[in-house]
């Protein structure tokens, strides 16, 4: 009885969809107007993205400068250390630990550093790469909803129009996360997923894009396991070339990684690795993950979901395949207990780069309710106005709804951030970003090349001081990367736990290590007191407090303010 109700239901589906939705041929000069559209459009988006990134630069000391997203800049100081021949190393001369985990990113920005160009502007040549890869992906965006709507240009449009806005997208990739890049491969390959069972051709080129994923960032063997795990069970035909060049292309991209990281930073896993996964309950990683990923469907609209995943009831692979790959990376989100910026909103860097497909779906499934109940509204009116103007009129409005609703990621305010109205997340003047550019320039301006900084934020304040760091966080020291992670009691854990922010160990990093200045600490301040009342002095630069320790040769005490931190 369930089988013949679901096959009922799919076969009601299936008629709606061909009565508001029939197949679409396009004659060549409707193909040529689509085209130029095209073009107007992506060409609106860059113009966008171009003002995205400006807004996220300052002015200091009568210069401009570009700053991506702290992590990214923690990528850009391994960057600049291999480009100025010390290695890919967080501190010149310093420990080898992999500290990141983008490797070919980090490779990339590598070639940038190579360039003539003045150190406040590599980040704007990561930031308009960024641009350019998030321009791309919306040409497969449009392939892919074209490809599961039957060739509808309004289902394409509206996806187009939901990916091309969605600020959690933006954000990260113009931010210089690896995120631009991983979107535009997943859609990518996505596509070429659909083009091999649409043609019945093997897509070599899938699975060599998978592979470079993973090399772009390891846990994209997430994706590259989903696909291939699809077209095995999907695609029985091609089941063995399938396997022979999934399996192959997979070993080989996972066993360069692990040979080279054997090699170079003597351990089988990155730093990072340890950080996030060791020393965490798993049950309480798991709960978290779990909490919020509902916190981020109910914020992004239930119904949402609910419309893209009854489209399950098509029984069309094209489909399947994409809600497939984002269960997949929400899944891959829960074992990893999400992100460390979840209070921001949106779908975390994991599930982003699911979303141009989730948001074809939506497109889809909007449009095919939309229309339906224009038709059913207007079935007995006069035809003044065609049937098409009255759904393109509804379904446009519906979209708009649409993207006011997914991208009010913390509520009404976030709507500020994706106008450009409000500086993005940590950017702007005043903003996070600009006081640690000023904050490392002074403190390259006071101290000596080889003083030590202890930081918190282990990107942009090493990057553009340019002076060897301790990191309080563990991302770049094996010996709190490899410690307990500091829990909070009772609920409060489930609410306050940060993948990669939840170890320190002020005995080591300040005690132990004798950071010449102690830029910035974490939680437990208190902690941190016996190692700082008697061996350094609170001194306030760059309008917060940092301690000096006393009689450091590296540091020029009389370029200092005098100004005491409990004054």
């Amino acid at each position: 009885m369930p089988d013949v109700i679901a096959r009922t239901e799919a076969t009601m589906l299936d008629r709606l969809i061909t009565r508001v939705v029939p197949p679409t041929s396009v004659s060549p000069s409707s193909a040529r107007t689509e085209r130029i559209v095209f073009a107007f459009v992506v060409t609106t988006f860059l113009l966008y993205a171009g003002l995205f990134i400006y807004r996220t630069s300052f002015v200091v000391a009568g210069e401009r400068y570009f700053s991506l997203f702290d992590d990214a800049m923690v990528s850009m100081r391994y960057a600049m250390n291999l480009a100025n021949g010390y290695g890919l190393v967080w501190n010149p001369g310093g420990e080898r630990v992999e500290g990141f985990t983008n490797p070919l990113w980090v490779l990339y920005m590598t070639l940038v550093h190579l360039l003539p160009i003045p150190q406040s502007k590599t980040s704007l040549l990561i930031q308009v790469t960024a641009a350019i890869l998030l321009a791309l992906n919306l040409y497969y965006v449009r392939r892919i909803a074209l490809a599961v709507s039957n060739g509808s240009a309004a289902v394409a449009w509206g996806a187009i129009a939901l990916t091309a806005s969605y600020l959690p997208i933006n954000n990260w990739g113009l931010q210089g996360m690896e995120v631009s890049v991983l979107v535009l491969l997943t859609s990518a390959c996505i596509w070429l997923a659909i083009r091999c069972m649409e043609t019945g051709a093997i897509q070599i080129r899938l699975y060599l894009l998978l592979g470079i994923g993973t090399l772009v960032r390891p846990d994209m063997v997430v994706p590259f396991g989903a696909i291939l795990l699809f077209l095995l069970v999907f695609d029985p035909v091609r089941r063995r070339t399938h396997l022979t060049w999934g399996v192959l292309v997979l070993v080989v991209a996972v066993a360069s990684q692990t040979i080279f990281r054997l090699w170079y930073y003597g351990d089988v896993l990155p730093n990072t690795y340890y950080l996030k996964m060791e020393g965490v309950p798993f049950l309480l990683r798991i709960s978290r993950g779990l909490y919020v990923l509902a916190r981020f469907v109910l914020q992004a609209n239930v119904l949402f979901f609910a419309l893209a995943f009854a489209l399950a009831a098509r029984r069309d692979r094209r489909t399947w395949l994409l809600l497939w790959m984002l269960i997949a990376q929400m899944a891959y989100s829960v074992y990893v207990g999400g992100d460390a910026w979840e209070h921001w909103g949106g779908s975390n860097r994991y599930i982003c780069i699911a979303m141009p497909g989730f948001f074809v779906l939506l497109s889809f499934a909007l449009y095919v309710v939309t229309s339906a109940l224009v038709d059913a509204a207007h079935a007995d009116a006069p035809r003044a106005v065609s049937v098409a103007t009255r759904r393109g009129a509804a379904f446009a409005l519906v979209i708009a709804a649409a993207i006011v609703t997914v991208n009010s990621i913390y509520g009404p305010g976030a709507l500020a951030e994706a106008l450009l109205i409000r500086a993005p997340y940590h950017t702007g003047n005043g903003d996070r970003n600009h006081r640690d550019v000023e904050a490392a320039l002074q403190l390259r301006r006071v101290t000596t090349p080889d003083a030590t900084l202890a930081v918190a934020r282990a990107g942009t304040i090493p990057y553009f001081a340019d002076r060897p760091g301790v990191d309080l966080m563990g991302k770049s020291d094996p010996y709190v990367a490899r410690e307990q992670a500091r829990m909070s009691a009772g609920r409060r854990r489930f609410v306050e736990f940060r993948p990669g922010h939840m170890k320190f160990d002020y005995a080591h990093s300040i005690g132990r290590l004798q950071p010449d200045v102690v830029v910035q600490l974490w939680t437990n301040v208190e902690e941190a007191t016996p190692f700082l009342q008697d061996d350094y002095q609170g001194l306030v630069m760059s309008s917060w407090c940092m301690y000096w320790r006393r009689g450091s040769p590296h540091v020029w005490w009389d370029r200092l303010s005098p100004q005491s931190c409990e004054d």
